[in-house]
């Protein structure tokens, strides 16, 4: 416990500090017990650790404020600004129908997918205006669907996306999503 903490301080001080105190505690381990011999190549720079998996995500509301917000890898991009108090409107609720595992093999999950389409966003990278689209699964015909019922053709770009169907990864790390004006989604 108290090695990995040791570690975990000494990465978000200085990543070079980190093999120093590794080494140190190596060291120590060896001198403690003899029997025990530390695995080398196990963790280079430390034990994993959560921070390992949150990325950021900076918001854009329609009035143009930017908002940095954690994420954790595998959640939704809804239940991310959720979490952090962004409001996004009405979930599109469904989990996704399908997910693609590799180029030959796509698992069916037997989710309901988008079911309104209330979440909208825009998705955008550092780099340009179409890299936010590669870090994500294509759409599903049916979030294809959900989109065009809920708004204006002028209103749908090729970085449209629902929110609810976008799952985080890793290297989202730094993704800029727009959220559009919402629709009125208040009426009894």
């Amino acid at each position: 416990m108290l090695s990995s903490s040791a570690i975990r301080i000494a990465r978000s001080v200085n990543p070079t500090a980190v093999r120093l105190v590794s080494t140190s505690l190596r060291s120590m381990a060896v001198s403690a017990s003899p029997s025990v011999v530390p695995s080398t190549n196990a963790y280079a720079n430390g034990p994993p650790s959560v921070f390992d998996k949150i990325v950021k995500i900076t918001i854009i509301d329609p009035s143009g404020a930017r908002r940095v917000i954690p994420a954790m890898v595998g959640q939704s991009l809804y239940q991310a600004c959720d979490m952090n108090g962004v409001d996004l409107g009405p979930s599109s609720c469904g989990p996704p129908q399908q997910k693609v595992r590799r180029d030959t093999w796509t698992e069916p999950l037997y989710g309901e997918g988008a079911t309104s389409g209330f979440d909208h966003v825009l998705l955008q990278a550092h780099g340009g205006a179409c890299e936010g689209l590669a870090l994500v699964e294509p759409p599903h015909s049916n979030e294809i669907k959900s989109l065009k019922d809920y708004w204006d053709d002028d209103e749908i770009f090729p970085e449209s996306r629902l929110a609810s169907q976008i799952e985080i990864n890793d290297k989202m790390d730094g993704l800029v999503v727009y959220v559009p004006d919402r629709i009125c989604d208040d009426i009894p």
